[in-house]
């Protein structure tokens, strides 16, 4: 939890009983307003019409170019799970890298600021990014079918995990019960929400997907020091509040 290490840091901190919904919610002094919330709904629906929507319509030649089939057979389950491995990897690899030249003097100034608006990430604001993000982080994503094409269906089903996954990291909300704290090396919502929470001067956890390019390239530190600060500050305030 940000900027708590508990339930009860937050309680303690905020000098009352947390909410039902509060008690997932990474940052919970955070409140927004219907405003807030429809602007960004309509600045996410302006984006899929006028970018996102022409890119896919554009692309299909690409596809086919590629490789990526649509007749029968299908394909079969180890093909797709073998597939999905492959992609989410390449995306995560890429995309790291990617993130990383976002956050570039020029990069951010130009270009992920918009993205950084909401320093306490919600669901809707996953995609809320410039049009030339959209563009540019779009590349990992379809990388991996470039590289190892697929069957149409399988790039569906890609295509609507990653939406998942990214909708879920930024959700705001780390619930323990989502099964993506089964996955090995997952960051989640509270992994990114360190991110956000942040912001512009953030040089730490830039992976979209798995922690491991953050560890390898030392990108982590930030992160890893911010969680023993806070567990440190809560006992501290536990033992005085004894």
């Amino acid at each position: 939890m940000l900027p708590y290490d508990s339930l009860e840091g937050a309680e303690l901190a905020l000098g009352r009983n947390l909410t039902v919904a509060e008690r997932f919610k990474l940052q919970p002094r955070v409140k927004r307003s219907f405003r807030e919330l429809f602007k960004c709904y309509k600045d996410v629906l302006h984006q899929l019409i006028f970018v996102v929507v022409p890119l896919i319509v554009v692309s299909f030649p690409a596809l086919e170019w590629v490789g990526i089939r649509t007749s029968l057979p299908l394909p079969t389950k180890w093909e797709v799970i073998s597939q999905l491995i492959v992609y989410f990897l390449v995306e995560d690899y890429t995309n790291y890298w990617i993130h990383r030249f976002l956050h570039s003097e020029w990069g951010y100034e130009k270009i992920h600021y918009m993205h950084h608006e909401y320093n306490a990430p919600i669901g809707f604001a996953a995609p809320y990014a410039h049009w030339a993000e959209i563009l540019v982080l779009g590349i990992p994503t379809f990388l991996g079918p470039a590289m190892v094409p697929c069957h149409m269906t399988t790039l569906w089903l890609w295509s609507s995990l990653r939406q998942v996954e990214s909708i879920e990291t930024h959700s705001g909300y780390n619930f323990p019960w989502s099964p993506t704290k089964l996955i090995p090396f997952y960051g989640g919502p509270e992994y990114h929400d360190f991110h956000h929470f942040v912001g512009r001067q953030c040089q730490s956890n830039f992976a979209s997907i798995f922690t491991y390019c953050d560890y390898l390239y030392g990108t982590d530190k930030g992160y890893r020091r911010h969680k023993q600060a806070v567990k440190k500050v809560f006992l501290i305030k536990k033992v005085f509040s004894l």
